[in-house]
């Protein structure tokens, strides 16, 4: 899965229509450039190859008081929409092996769907974490007492226990944070994205 493209479909639709800068400044003021795939470029071609694709419908508007040459926008279409929520989904609830991208996507954009979706998503992440810890535990157990006795690869499956214990840990005390009221889910009221400008409405949910 790629992070790019969630991240561009969800900023799209947060605006409704969009044109690439805005996508651009929303991903930068995400941060997205800096734990993902999203520069410049990548969201320029991200958002033409999906207007190809049926994904976004494309539009060329007038340009700013300043002048300049007409930009594109871009709008969801239905197959966009659906495209976004099975991205998004898959995110949540992805497996050990999912980049981390891709899962912060999701994060970032879990409140586009109902709290208690967002919550079996991730409890079915929870749950394939807790299954990869038990399946490299069967090879090795770092807390055993004989752990160094298995040498370098040793090192190694304990890092992914370790890994695998973390995740799920930081999975579980979210999942708690959520159902303790944190944050606002679709159907609850209106949700602001950071980076949509004042004044400006985020996209029915």
């Amino acid at each position: 899965m790629s992070a790019i493209r969630l991240l561009v479909l969800g900023s799209v639709r947060a605006h409704e229509r969009a044109h690439g800068y805005q996508v651009r400044s929303d991903l930068e003021s995400w941060g997205a450039h800096e734990w993902s795939t999203a520069k410049p470029g990548s969201v320029y071609h991200a958002l033409k190859q999906m207007a190809r694709q049926g994904l976004l419908a494309a539009d060329e508007v007038a340009p700013s008081d300043a002048g300049g040459p007409p930009r594109t926008a871009y709008a969801l279409t239905e197959r966009g929409e659906a495209e976004y929520t099975d991205l998004l989904r898959a995110a949540l609830a992805a497996d050990h092996d999912a980049r981390v991208d891709v899962v912060s996507a999701g994060l970032g954009l879990m409140t586009d769907l109902p709290r208690a979706e967002v919550l079996e998503l991730l409890r079915r992440r929870a749950g394939h974490l807790e299954g990869w810890r038990a399946s490299v535990v069967v090879h090795h157990d770092p807390h055993a007492p004989d752990h160094e006795e298995a040498g370098a690869v040793g090192e190694v499956l304990g890092f992914w226990v370790h890994s695998a214990e973390s995740m799920t840990a930081w999975t579980r005390a979210l999942i708690a944070r959520i159902e303790g009221g944190a944050h606002v889910f679709a159907g609850e009221g209106s949700w602001r994205p950071a980076g949509l400008p004042d004044g400006e409405e985020a996209a029915a949910t």
